[in-house]
Formats: C-alpha cells, structure tokens, sequence
C-alpha cells in the first residue's frame, strides 16, 4: 500500500501520491499478462519494489537536470519510481526484453511521467552520457562497471561525484574485488522492514 512509501516520503505532492496509486493498479493488471515481476511477489509491489528502487532517493537528492540512465530496467525500476520522485531530472531507460520495456512504456504514459525516455537493446549500443547510472541487481558489480564507465560524463553537478548506484543484496565480496572506491549502504539505515535487512545500496563514483 502506497501508506509505505508515505512513511518514509511525507511530502509527496498530490500529483506524486496519486502517481505512486496508479502503480498498484497498472502493475498487477500488467503483470496478469506480461510476467514483469514474480507472480509470488507482485503483492509486495509496494515495500520489494516501489520502495526498494526509492532507497536512491533516501541515498541522494539530484539537482535539477540530473540525467539517469536505469540500465537493465526490466517493469521500470528503479527508473518509473524515481521519475516519480525528482519530476525535475530526466531518465533513460533500457532493458534487452522488449515485452518489458513495453510495459515500463505504458506504465509511464499512463501516470503521465513526461521525463522517462525508453530503449530496447544493449547498453553498449547507447552512447549518451549521464551523471549517474542506477541499476538493479542485473549483473556482478564488477561487470557492471565495466560496461557502464562510457556512459558517465565527466561534469559533476551534485554533492556526489557522477557514477554508478545500484542495489544488491548478499555478500558482495567476489564482485566488488578489484572495483575501486566502493561504498556501501545498508538499506537498513533507512527502511525497518524486514525485507530490507540483506539489501545494500552500492556507489561507485566513476
């Protein structure tokens, strides 16, 4: 229930309120024909979803203009909630599946999110730069920032230097070895949920 996400973000506007509604009736409705998130899990849309991808959020607060690329979208996150979140920054979605991007699509035009743009193929074919890239466990970390490094610009704007957020859970030590100047936060330093105390949120400036 969007009662979560009012815990930790109070302020919401009513046109945010009512977007962050709109989620909870267009995913299940979705996801009743196009399996974007686990049928297991689509009742805990709210606190797994919504408010996971809103941990960037409690991470940072982007200046006006910030561009995002939220590589490895998948339904849309962390990239639909964040749009949502910060209306003055701008977000360039990708994902390789299709069926996917199509529902993220039609889920932004349908709440109305007029700064998401989106793509279907391989960010390496994307060759933009962003001030951060945000992901969701799509891959290793390490590989992560290999591919992703390209995509950065080189004209820092906010508090924290451009570079990749992403969110993980388990041990990460395998995958942050030979990654320079990792930084990471547990989720639970913000959220009390129970689902959030094996999450971390991952910064690598790049």
């Amino acid at each position: 229930m969007i009662d979560v996400i009012l815990k930790y973000f109070p302020d919401l506007t009513a046109k945010q309120r009512e977007q962050f509604e709109q989620l909870g009736v267009l995913y299940p409705e979705w996801n009743s024909h196009i399996n974007v998130i686990s049928r297991k899990d689509i009742d805990n849309l709210y606190i797994n979803h919504i408010l996971h991808s809103l941990a960037i959020a409690k991470f940072m607060t982007p200046v006006a203009g910030t561009r995002f690329m939220d590589l490895g979208t998948g339904g849309g996150f962390p990239g639909i909630p964040l749009a949502i979140m910060w209306p003055d920054c701008r977000f360039h979605l990708i994902d390789r599946i299709g069926k996917k991007v199509n529902v993220a699509r039609s889920i932004a035009e349908a709440i109305g999110l007029e700064n998401v743009t989106f793509y279907h193929g391989d960010s390496g074919e994307c060759h933009e730069r962003f001030d951060f890239v945000v992901s969701r466990a799509v891959m290793r970390l390490d590989e992560l920032v290999k591919i992703c490094r390209k995509n950065i610009s080189r004209t820092n704007r906010n508090g924290y230097g451009n570079g990749l957020i992403c969110l993980k859970g388990g041990d990460l030590t395998s995958e942050s070895h030979g990654v320079r100047d990792v930084m990471d936060f547990p989720l639970s330093l913000y959220f009390s949920e129970p689902y959030f105390e094996t999450k971390q949120l991952i910064y690598v400036p790049l």
